[in-house]
């Protein structure tokens, strides 16, 4: 059980646990350790924005699109319908990565078909850009837009602990935290479609690169074939998992965490000022559009930014096909690895707060939108004269 508060030493065990998350093997990725060692935000003032170069891109006004296809207030997913063709972009993040578990490739997110008529893609970063989430820990946010310190950090600290919970209780993150992967299908060559139905993962003698497993179990050599075969039925299960919750991910929770859950989420809104629902709206109306998609490319671990998404409730925002971690390779890798998958014809857009993502956009010649306040998720670009992306 959830308490409504924290002694300094859980905020700083769980702070330690979360800078694996975020670290991982990928140097450039920022550690933190406790809230007291982070200074504040400074988001507009540490770096100078790349210069762009040809148009200007910003997000698309909300008038763009018909208000019934834009969810009302600080209203989140599931009970947000998506709008008119967000379903279908569904289906199209399906058809544009993989296919069955037998016979993949290495690289299962393959290019689209030829004739696929995507036209625009957006490449979302997650933390403070879509959701507020890391620097409720750091303190920063509290610091820049002007909240109470400890309610913010308490707010962080129980998602913190729903995130760790169900990445740990559901989705075979103590498997799996040493096994990251930057995307679901990684290691789906590996897996030889066995039904899972009444496979006992518990049992089967896997754990991680350790190899530990239950005792008298056999476990296979780290890398070996049964060993790669038991590591790609966990991811296996975990986008099964996905798919089936990712507009109900109440019903992986006691109801005790339920209602925890339903507070947080509430209770975020009101402290950062509806951020969430002012991103939801911008991805919700692209996602309307036939010829437009979201792809979220973060530097959390996979396993705990798929737990991220689902609890923030952006499940039905992002096949998890349409999900990359950037933390073992970083953001430019990741972009590489989207542009072998979509093509070259596909204008791909990057929306971010930090410099990892703009720095990779430079990289590969994509447009980058900057996000520091909740402004920058609804104001257009204020040069876009030539029109919006969408």
């Amino acid at each position: 059980m959830l308490s409504s508060s924290f002694t300094a030493t859980d905020a700083t065990a769980t702070s330690e646990y979360t800078q694996q998350v975020y670290q991982g093997s990928n140097p450039a990725v920022t550690s933190y350790t406790s809230q007291v060692a982070f200074p504040p935000l400074a988001q507009s003032t540490v770096y100078s924005t790349f210069p762009q170069t040809g148009q200007t891109y910003g997000l698309p006004p909300f008038d763009a699109s018909p208000p019934e296809n834009l969810p009302a207030g600080a209203a989140l997913p599931p009970s947000v319908a998506l709008p008119a063709g967000a379903r279908e972009q569904d289906e199209v993040g399906r058809r544009n990565s993989v296919g069955k578990a037998k016979g993949k490739a290495k690289k299962s997110d393959n290019p689209p078909p030829a004739d696929s008529d995507l036209e625009r893609i957006f490449l979302w970063d997650l933390d403070e850009t879509i959701i507020i989430f890391h620097s409720l820990l750091t303190g920063s946010y509290a610091q820049k837009f002007g909240k109470d310190p400890a309610t913010v950090l308490n707010l962080g600290l129980q998602m913190e602990e729903l995130i760790f919970e169900l990445a740990d209780t559901h989705l075979f993150f103590n498997d799996l935290e040493e096994c990251d992967q930057v995307h679901v299908e990684d290691v789906a060559s590996d897996d030889n479609g066995q039904d899972l139905s009444n496979y006992n993962f518990m049992a089967d003698g896997f754990n991680g690169p350790s190899g530990g497993g239950a005792a008298g179990a056999t476990t296979g050599v780290q890398g070996g074939v049964e060993w790669m075969r038991k590591l790609a039925f966990r991811y296996r299960r975990l986008k099964e998992i996905y798919n089936s919750y990712k507009g109900n991910v109440g019903s992986l929770l006691s109801p005790m965490k339920r209602e925890l859950l339903l507070r947080l989420q509430s209770e975020i809104e009101n402290v950062t000022d509806a951020w969430l629902s002012t991103a939801l709206k911008s991805l919700l109306l692209i996602q309307s559009r036939g010829k437009c998609m979201n792809v979220l490319v973060t530097t959390t671990q996979l396993v705990p930014a798929l737990a991220k998404v689902l609890l923030y409730g952006l499940g039905d925002v992002f096949p998890i096909e349409n999900i990359y971690s950037a933390t073992k390779i970083g953001k430019e890798s990741c972009f590489e690895r989207i542009i072998s998958r979509f093509g070259k014809k596909v204008t791909y857009v990057v929306i971010g707060d930090g410099r990892d993502e703009e720095f990779a956009a430079k990289q590969h010649n994509m447009p980058f939108w900057r996000i520091s306040t909740h402004g920058d998720l609804r104001v257009p670009a204020p040069s876009a004269g030539a029109g919006f992306l969408v």
